[in-house]
């Protein structure tokens, strides 16, 4: 069956928030089917849910990215609203996304964060945020203010055609470099951000988990860019390579001799170093635009469908 809209809300252990989530969601979204994915919680969550008038189902591997990537395979709609369950979303704007993504058309509408209370965020989360952010955006692309929001509204041929990967909280990464590499129609309004509500407790490990987000920059950056990517390590042994090289030159050209031979055989193999970084970034940049190609068009061959607003 295909809904209309479908708001998909990954939950792991939220019980105290999740039943108001759900019905906030139903008030302002009339007529949406409202899907919450349990990651294996140990409270009570899915009753929670399933009593607010959720459809309930679970995902035993743990992280939010295999949630997510279960989620957009089983769940059917035209419209997709991904939001936390923790209850610090504004689900009043959920209509003003909507209509954001449907007056495009448009294929992304991220809710970027504006904090209701110093609280909002914890420490050390709104400077992380920031150079994530920041770093994305000098790598791929500045299209996004707020790349780790939890909450947006996706159309149905973005959602069928991203190829999540991510087994954790650097799913929203992914799918940030997914909308800036298939350069798709996107846009983002601010929303309000509150402070959880008593008994809610985050999952996010700020160094824990800011390492993965990093690791997974880097990683994407070999994926979809690989020429920046070896590219700049060849550039790196080239110059450490003439850097060596330089005075052992100017030695030979005074006396004819090479007296620090391991140091002339260091610079050779970081010169051939570079050599084949630099090759290997042409080779993987051919077949990483053929792989893109192909992105596009199973991106392109899924029709837009788009619902009456709400």
């Amino acid at each position: 069956m295909t809904h209309d809209v479908a708001v998909l809300i990954p939950c792991y252990n939220e019980q105290a928030t999740i039943a108001d989530v759900v019905s906030d969601f139903r008030r302002f979204l009339p007529g949406c089917a409202v899907f919450v994915y349990d990651n294996a919680s140990t409270d009570g969550t899915m009753a929670a849910a399933a009593a607010a008038g959720a459809m309930v189902r679970s995902e035993p591997l743990r992280g939010k990215g295999n949630v997510v990537r279960r989620m957009f395979a089983d769940v059917e709609a035209d419209v997709y609203v991904l939001v936390d369950g923790d209850g610090t979303y504004d689900a009043a704007s959920a209509p003003a996304l909507l209509n954001e993504l449907l007056s495009g058309p448009l294929d992304l509408v991220n809710a970027a964060r504006i904090d209701t209370a110093q609280a909002a965020y914890r420490s050390g989360h709104r400077f992380g945020n920031w150079l994530l952010t920041t770093t994305v955006a000098q790598l791929f692309g500045k299209r996004f203010t707020d790349m780790l929001s939890g909450y947006c509204v996706m159309s149905r041929r973005f959602v069928k055609s991203f190829p999540a990967l991510s087994a954790g909280f650097e799913i929203e990464t992914e799918l940030t470099v997914h909308a800036l590499q298939l350069r798709v129609p996107i846009a983002e309004l601010p929303t309000p951000y509150r402070e959880r509500p008593p008994g809610s407790f985050s999952k996010l490990k700020t160094y824990r988990d800011g390492l993965r987000i990093l690791r997974t920059i880097g990683s994407l950056l070999r994926d979809e860019r690989p020429m920046a990517f070896f590219g700049c390590t060849g550039l790196i042994a080239a110059l450490a390579s003439i850097v060596l090289v330089i005075p052992l030159f100017e030695e030979y050209m005074r006396t004819g001799l090479v007296p620090r031979l391991p140091t002339a055989v260091l610079a050779t193999g970081l010169m051939i170093i570079a050599c084949l970084s630099f090759t290997c970034g042409l080779i993987l940049q051919t077949v990483t635009r053929g792989r893109l190609e192909l992105k596009r068009l199973h991106y392109s061959s899924i029709p837009l469908k788009t619902p009456q607003r709400p």
